[in-house]
């Protein structure tokens, strides 16, 4: 069913910059974590299965997304979503709440120092002041 929440969301994430795409994927993950564990806890593997299945399909988006040769911590940072991701595997399939709840002890710092970064990048930047007395290209 096509209601006005799922135009809203289309529409948000369609208009969304890469940082904020990041954030969203990463608050998503930490949903379907909470709703894994909370699922599990309470006996219900197959709900529990398609949060932690849900949950794995991001983790897959967030690789894709990762260039690890694009900056210093890319490689650590797909060791961790490769560990994660196998973590998930095993948590579905055993139905493992400490292995869920694992998980989203790590990835909630990631999620929180993104959302930092994701604010920084939307900052405006500082006024480049003038390197020469006088006013930009010496002037005035």
């Amino acid at each position: 069913m096509y209601d006005a929440r799922t135009s809203y969301l289309e529409n948000a994430v369609a208009t969304a910059s890469p940082a904020r795409l990041v954030t969203l994927l990463y608050d998503r993950l930490l949903l379907d974590l909470d709703r894994a564990a909370a699922a599990l806890g309470a006996g219900d593997r197959d709900g529990g299965r398609r949060h932690v299945d849900h949950a794995q399909d991001v983790v897959s988006e967030l690789m894709s997304s990762l260039d690890p040769d694009a900056w210093e911590g890319g490689p650590a940072l797909m060791q961790l979503y490769t560990f994660v991701m196998s973590e998930l595997l095993t948590a579905g399939a055993t139905g493992d709440t400490d292995k869920v709840a694992a998980c989203r002890e790590l990835v909630a710092p990631l999620a929180e120092a993104w959302h930092e970064a994701a604010e920084q990048a939307a900052e405006p930047a500082a006024p480049v002041a003038p390197a020469t007395p006088g006013g930009l290209l010496g002037i005035g």
